[in-house]
C-alpha cells in the first residue's frame, strides 16, 4: 500500500510499504478520513517529530476508521466496527513518532485489548466529522485545564482548528460569552458559525478595546485598567500573544496555553506574580476520550471542515492546510 512519510525537513513522500498484518492482540483498520494537524506541518518542517531520524517518519493521527481485521485474541471489537482511536494509547504513538501513521489506507493498531484505545462511533455520525475527535479533545482539554466554569468570560486567541474546537467545547458546556481573535477572516467566519459571541480580526480591530467593551474593565490596585476577561486560551502560537495578554489581564485571570511555542518568549513575570495570573499548560486529551464522541453526536461541527483531498493529492492538501486565509480543518480521505 502507499503511506505518507517524512524523509527530511520539508521532504514528505507517498511511499510504497508492506500492508500491515495484525498480531494476536492487534487490529488493522481501514482509514476513512484523517485531518492534517498543525503538528503534522511542524513535523514536516523539522523532518520528523523531533527532527530527522534514520528511518522515514509516518504521520497522521486525527482519524476515523473501520475495523478490517482482528487478531486471534481480540474479543472487544468486530470486523466492520466504526471507530476513532486515541493515537497515543498503548504506546502506539500513531503519527507521533510511532511505527504507523493514518495517512494511509490501512493502519495497524497494537494492543487494543489492554486499554482504552478504540472508541465506537454511532452509526449516524459521518466519518469526516468523527475525524475531528482528536483535535476536539485537544481543545476540550485546554478548556478543562483552565478550570473554566459557565458564567465566566472567555477569550480565545487563534481560530485555527484547535481554537475552533475549544470554542465548540465551551459552547457545548454552556458558555455564552466567548470571544475569539485571529487574522483570518475565513476562520473568524467559521467561529461565528460555531457560536462565538464576538469574532475579532486583530488586523482590523482594536482587540483590547473590543474585549473591554464585551467583558468589562477592572482596575488593578484601584489604578491600572485591565480587561475583565476571566479565562484566556492561547491557541495561536503567535510569539507576541502571551506578552500582550499578561499586562491586559485582570487580577486572578487564567491563561491556558495549548499552542505550540517552539522558541522561548519573554514574559513579564512581575505582572504574573503581582496579579496572581495562572499560566497553565495543556497537552493532549481529557481523561475520558469518549467524551469527544458524545459531543460530536450532539453538535454539528462540519463548518470547521473546509477541504477534503484524496491521498494522491497530499501535496495540495498540505499547501492548503498551511494557508490560514482559506483553510479550517483539511482532511485527507485515503
Amino acid at each position: 500500500m502507499q503511506q505518507l512519510r517524512i524523509h527530511a525537513p520539508n521532504d514528505v513522500r507517498l511511499d510504497d510499504v508492506d500492508s500491515p498484518e495484525p498480531g494476536p492482540r492487534d487490529v488493522v483498520l481501514r482509514v476513512q478520513a484523517c485531518g492534517i494537524c498543525g503538528s503534522d506541518l511542524g513535523y514536516i518542517a523539522l523532518g520528523g517529530v523531533a527532527g530527522p531520524r534514520p528511518d522515514p517518519t509516518p504521520i497522521g493521527h486525527e482519524f476515523s476508521a473501520v475495523v478490517e481485521e482482528v487478531g486471534s485474541e481480540v474479543k472487544r471489537y468486530r470486523v466492520g466496527a466504526r471507530v476513532v482511536v486515541n493515537p497515543l494509547a498503548a504506546g502506539n504513538n500513531i503519527g507521533n513518532g510511532g511505527a504507523a501513521g493514518a495517512f494511509a489506507p490501512r493502519l495497524l493498531v497494537r494492543e487494543v485489548e489492554g486499554g482504552e484505545v478504540l472508541f465506537p462511533l454511532p452509526d449516524d455520525l459521518p466519518f469526516d466529522q468523527a475525524a475531528l475527535a482528536e483535535p476536539l479533545g485537544v481543545g476540550m482539554h485546554a478548556v478543562e485545564r483552565a478550570r473554566a466554569t459557565p458564567g465566566e468570560k472567555v477569550a480565545i486567541f487563534g481560530a485555527g482548528p484547535i481554537g475552533l474546537m475549544a470554542l465548540a467545547s465551551l459552547r457545548w458546556r454552556g458558555f455564552d460569552d466567548v470571544a475569539i481573535v485571529d487574522l483570518s477572516r475565513r476562520r473568524l467566519d467559521i467561529a461565528t458559525e460555531l457560536g462565538a459571541s464576538r469574532a475579532l480580526n486583530a488586523g482590523d480591530e482594536d482587540v483590547w478595546g473590543a474585549l473591554r467593551e464585551l467583558h468589562g474593565e477592572e482596575k488593578w490596585m484601584g489604578i491600572v485598567p485591565t480587561t475583565g476577561t476571566d479565562v484566556y486560551i492561547e491557541a495561536s502560537g503567535a510569539p507576541s500573544v502571551l506578552g500582550e495578554i499578561i499586562p491586559q489581564a485582570r487580577e486572578g485571570a487564567r491563561i491556558s496555553l495549548v499552542a505550540l511555542h517552539r522558541k522561548p518568549e519573554p514574559v513579564d513575570l512581575l505582572s504574573v506574580m503581582a496579579k496572581e495570573i495562572a499560566i497553565i499548560g495543556s497537552m493532549a486529551y481529557p481523561d475520558d476520550y469518549a467524551e469527544m464522541v458524545r459531543m460530536l453526536s450532539e453538535v454539528d461541527l462540519s463548518p470547521a471542515i473546509t477541504h477534503r483531498f484524496p491521498l494522491g493529492k497530499f501535496e495540495e492538501a498540505i499547501a492548503t492546510a498551511r494557508n490560514a486565509e482559506v483553510a479550517g480543518k483539511v482532511l485527507i480521505e485515503p
